[in-house]
């Protein structure tokens, strides 16, 4: 009997993870992915962070916090599936540290209580204790006026601990990247650009995957697990694009020091701010939004903007430092003692409009992403990096049977 052949478009975290979890249930899988290597793109150059919620505290409901858990919660055990090894080393081994901006869309009286939500939301949880940590005895605590003093700038007018932690997002691609390379039933397909996914005919339900380099691949099932383009794409296969959404690419710095560092890591809310992430004392993520946002399109297609010449990657890290470290002091010594810097970025993709400084925007809530299912095609928006491992075994087993 033939095995049934499926086309992933996508070697991302949500297009690899699939593919493993498909071939392992033994269909014959062909990944397709437009850069040279699996887990180059917008998978690799990101925090890393492995939501529980709290990041989305303008969400007048519960609905985004909801929706993410479970997969927030199932990250680690997920992942271990994939990769078989552990993560100990390349997660973040303190509590998140949100910084509540006095311009933030939403201040302190309405986040003790909606942090508190989602803290309830976490306790009650049946996995609760598989996340990253153990928090089924999950707690916001609110940083005393002293410390928070001595952590952040004067614009910050609260902080809370949330139990919130992220993992080192290039570690995470290389071993993805790896399990996918070497899985038996996989073939994959790098350096190819899909343009277009048409039914072969209207009985089989099989499909054809164009090319640009006028190939074609043919299977019985498809799945678009693109970041950027997954739409255009949808439309070619009569999977008509449901607005509202918003397309985004934003760069953010990847530093090594030269010594160990103590910065916390921390998120300035709500808003269009940044962000810090303190791997293993080493090696660091800064993320300055205001500057970091380099190109935004409700149409259908973003185009990559053009890469930083040396000159201009220079002047991003210094704007970066510019925009967070009179918010969190410590900033200035880790890049100081920079022995490396890369400026990378990503596509950013979100059902929802309007802007992150605007309390009524779509983009604080994130409670509409999943697969939709057009026959024996499926879309999957992986609404964020930390339920991508959750959803792709999901669907595997949907898929599969």
């Amino acid at each position: 009997m033939r095995r049934r052949r499926v086309a992933v478009l996508g070697a991302g975290i949500m297009g690899s993870a699939v593919a493993i979890h498909l071939a392992r249930r033994g269909l014959d899988v062909t990944v397709l992915d437009r850069e040279s290597a699996p887990m180059s793109a917008a998978s690799r150059w990101n925090e890393g962070k492995i939501h529980l919620g709290y990041f989305y505290g303008a969400d007048p409901t519960l609905a985004t916090a909801q929706h993410l858990l479970t997969g927030g919660l199932l990250f680690g055990d997920r992942l271990r599936e994939l990769i078989d090894e552990d993560l100990a080393g390349h997660a973040t081994t303190e509590d998140d540290i949100y910084l509540v901006h006095r311009d933030s869309v939403v201040g302190p009286d309405i986040l003790r209580p909606k942090f508190e939500a989602i803290s309830e939301l976490i306790r009650v949880h049946p996995d609760a204790g598989r996340y990253l940590v153990d928090v089924g005895d999950a707690r916001a605590t609110e940083i005393a006026r002293d410390e928070l003093a001595h952590l952040a700038g004067p614009d910050v007018v609260a902080g809370f601990r949330v139990p919130e932690r992220s993992v080192e997002t290039r570690w995470v691609a290389d071993r993805l990247a790896g399990a996918l390379s070497s899985q038996a039933g996989v073939t994959v397909r790098t350096g190819t650009d899909v343009v277009a996914v048409e039914p072969t005919d209207g009985r089989t339900g099989s499909w054809r995957v164009r090319t640009a380099d006028g190939e074609h691949e043919e299977a019985d099932l498809v799945v678009n697990a693109l970041w950027d383009g997954r739409l255009a794409i949808d439309a070619t296969a009569g999977l008509a694009p449901q607005p509202p959404w918003t397309h985004r690419y934003r760069r953010c710095l990847f530093v090594r020091t030269r010594r160990a560092h103590e910065l916390p890591s921390a998120l300035v809310a709500v808003g269009p701010f940044g962000d810090i992430k303190n791997y293993n004392g080493r090696e660091f993520y800064l993320s300055w939004y205001p500057v970091g946002l380099v190109a935004e399109t409700s149409d259908v297609v973003l185009a990559a903007p053009d890469p930083l010449d040396v000159a201009e990657a220079a002047d991003f890290t210094a704007r970066v430092r510019a925009g967070l470290e009179p918010l969190m002091p410590g900033i200035g010594s880790v890049l100081d003692d920079a022995e490396s810097v890369l400026v990378h970025g990503g596509f950013v993709f979100a059902r929802g409009a309007g802007a992150l400084d605007d309390p009524r925007s779509g983009l604080h809530r994130r409670d509409r992403y999943g697969v939709q299912r057009h026959g024996n095609y499926y879309s999957v928006d992986t609404g964020k990096y930390s339920t991508a491992p959750w959803l792709a075994r999901e669907l595997a087993n949907e898929i599969a049977g």
